[in-house]
């Protein structure tokens, strides 16, 4: 949770109240946030100095703390997904709308009929580095020195928590007094892009900045990574090529803001471009109540790599339906429609009943970002009814905590693996398309594998429907240890299954290699013998388990992945549950293993049952 620090005079002014300590934490537990600490600036001074001087450092901090003000300082903790409260003018906002003193405001795009809308070209080179811009302005904000340090720290908390660090996203602020539009967002070389960045007297190109902040910048230095390596670096230009801002790095020293700036130009360049939004709005919709219109911010058009033209902000109110029956479940409550709406305004969700009183339209406000679900409508009813309002009652039925029965034979089998000589190993779920299909030599038809839509990385592409793969490959990146090198892992795969809730099902599998300069298809062989005894399955053709509901045998197979003539699928009864043999070698120069390879792959589901054989897998969900 990040934790805010507010000036408790100014948070008291802007409360029109004031609370003594306990008072104020009572009323930050009611809505779900917590007064952390009471201190000042000076008394978190002396506590760096002691720690600096109690580490051996110098005490240059001294003559700070003896001039640093004794204000008292409120720290809070908000929870991570609100946004909208790290700032003073967020905390003061949500508390007196929770307290019925004001009113949730209505925020507006300003009016442009007959007026020209400023503009962000963004060209093609961005793709290669941070694709994506939104903007926004704020026409008449009056500042002083406590409005301006806020407005700087709300910058700094975006960048901490949603921003990642400024990894998705860094905001860039701009006196609009001092340069002029249209803008353009471009990507160019290190050594053609100059300017005097902010806080600095000279001109750098990109490139000497970078080196200048890893040598003399502790604060700089940890984000210059981001784009270091980047054959161009992002940049913002003004018509007249006045460097706003090197993204994510530093604003230009030119468009700097100070406590006279009346007109702020605000600029999110990012990769993500849901995150920038976000960020966007959570900035104008904090300061905009000190715009000349209050609430009311003016759009930007942004015109991408394609041409197409979009306004932001987008300040529009998502819509949710929901019930009361649906609220009153969760809640153990039986509220009316009528309390319901009540509550839900003083969390600044404007809300309306429909005409059977039981359907309720919810409107969330581009400030409730994390809104994502009709559950969180119903949490939010609970925080403002109040928890401790919630009558406490003996559950309706009783539970007995146990491990499952697919848990527990899993932590059993992996024991005698490990006995029987075999390294156990632990890989990622989320493999490359290429690993899971090309390189084991199986097609992919599309009704298999689970893919992600968005991948991060090319690594993380689909998840897995294979182990294989994963054992491959961590014996590729193991292949100097010395021979035979035997590994296994007992985990799941992940496979397409329309019949469930969402789509797909886990399949907890066994997987087993053995690498060496022999094929080494007898140990496992062996190692499956040994598999299916500790199991309590015995081999279908022995005389001895006539009669035996469950048995296992094999029989040829043709798996892509495995030599021809050398491999064999598993069965019980008629179910195939695996496949053992030797490695195909194309395979292998796929995955880089210069030594042959034996495998043993196998669902270990069909074997969960009990002393009659009556299965004990208890699916969390259909």
């Amino acid at each position: 949770m990040p934790t805010v620090g507010v000036n408790r005079d100014k948070l008291f002014e802007k409360l029109g109240k004031v609370y003594t300590d306990e008072e104020f934490d009572h009323l930050c537990f009611e809505y779900g946030i917590e007064l952390d600490d009471v201190t000042s600036e000076k008394e978190m001074l002396r506590k760096e100095l002691a720690s600096t001087v109690a580490k051996g450092g110098d005490s240059k901090l001294a003559a700070e703390a003896a001039a640093a003000s004794e204000e008292v300082i409120y720290k809070i903790d908000i929870p991570a997904n609100r946004y909208d409260m790290l700032c003073v003018e967020g905390i003061a906002r949500a508390l007196n709308i929770f307290r019925g003193t004001q009113s949730s405001p209505r925020y507006h795009l300003a009016d442009m009929t007959g007026k020209q809308v400023l503009q962000m070209v963004v060209k093609p080179e961005t793709a290669l580095v941070r694709p994506f811009v939104v903007c926004a302005v704020l026409r008449g904000i009056k500042f002083d020195p406590a409005r301006y340090n806020s407005f700087i720290d709300l910058q700094d908390k975006l960048h901490q928590n949603l921003c990642r660090q400024r990894t998705l996203v860094a905001i860039g602020t701009h006196d609009l007094s001092t340069i002029q539009g249209p803008f353009t967002y471009e990507a160019l070389p290190p050594g053609e892009i100059k300017f005097v960045p902010l806080k600095q007297t000279r001109e750098f190109n990109s490139k000497e900045l970078m080196q200048f902040y890893l040598e003399n910048d502790q604060k700089l230095k940890k984000f210059v990574p981001i784009i270091h390596s980047s054959v161009v670096y992002p940049v913002l230009y003004d018509a007249n090529r006045v460097v706003l801002s090197l993204p994510p790095i530093i604003n230009g020293a030119h468009s700097a803001i100070t406590l006279n700036t009346q007109d702020v130009f605000i600029e999110c360049t990012a990769t993500d471009l849901t995150k920038a939004k976000v960020v966007l709005n959570t900035v104008v919709t904090m300061f905009a109540e000190y715009a000349s219109t209050p609430f009311t911010v003016e759009p930007v058009e942004v015109v991408d790599a394609l041409g197409n033209r979009t306004l932001y902000p987008d300040l529009s109110y998502r819509s949710l339906t929901l019930t009361t029956d649906y609220v009153n479940s969760l809640l153990g409550l039986q509220l009316p429609g009528e309390e319901i709406v009540k509550l839900l305004t003083k969390m600044q969700l404007a809300a309306d009943l429909g005409p059977d009183g039981k359907e309720l339209l919810v409107q969330v406000p581009p400030t409730r970002s994390d809104i994502l679900h009709a559950c969180d409508v119903a949490e939010d009813v609970a925080i403002a009814h109040g928890y401790n309002n919630i009558p406490k009652r003996i559950p309706a039925t009783t539970t007995q905590g146990r491990e499952l029965p697919l848990n527990q034979l899993t932590e059993l089998l992996r024991a005698e693996i490990a006995m029987s000589g075999f390294t156990e190993v632990l890989t990622w779920a989320l493999v490359s398309h290429a690993e899971n299909f090309e390189f084991m030599r199986r097609p992919d038809d599309g009704i298999t594998a689970v893919e992600i839509g968005n991948p991060a990385t090319a690594d993380f592409e689909v998840c897995r429907t294979s182990l294989l793969s994963s054992a491959l490959k961590t014996l590729a990146a193991n292949k100097d240890n010395a021979l035979p090198i035997k590994l296994f892992e007992v985990s799941d795969a992940i496979v397409l299954d329309p019949s469930k809730s969402v789509g797909a099902r886990n399949e907890r599998r066994l997987v087993a290699v053995f690498c060496a300069k022999e094929s080494g298809f007898e140990v496992i062989h062996g190692l499956l013998n040994r598999v299916m005894e500790v199991l309590g399955v015995p081999f279908k053709e022995d005389p001895a388990t006539a009669g035996s509901p469950v048995t296992y045998h094999w029989s040829p197979s043709a798996d892509p992945a495995m030599f021809p003539g050398r491999q064999a699928a598993i069965f019980t009864g008629d179910t195939q549950v695996g496949v053992f043999g030797i490695v195909h070698p194309e395979v292998l120069a796929a995955f880089e293993v210069p030594y042959p390879v034996s495998a043993l792959e196998l669902n270990l589901e069909p074997f969960v049952f009990n002393q009659f054989y009556e299965s004990l897998l208890e699916p969390l969900s259909t």
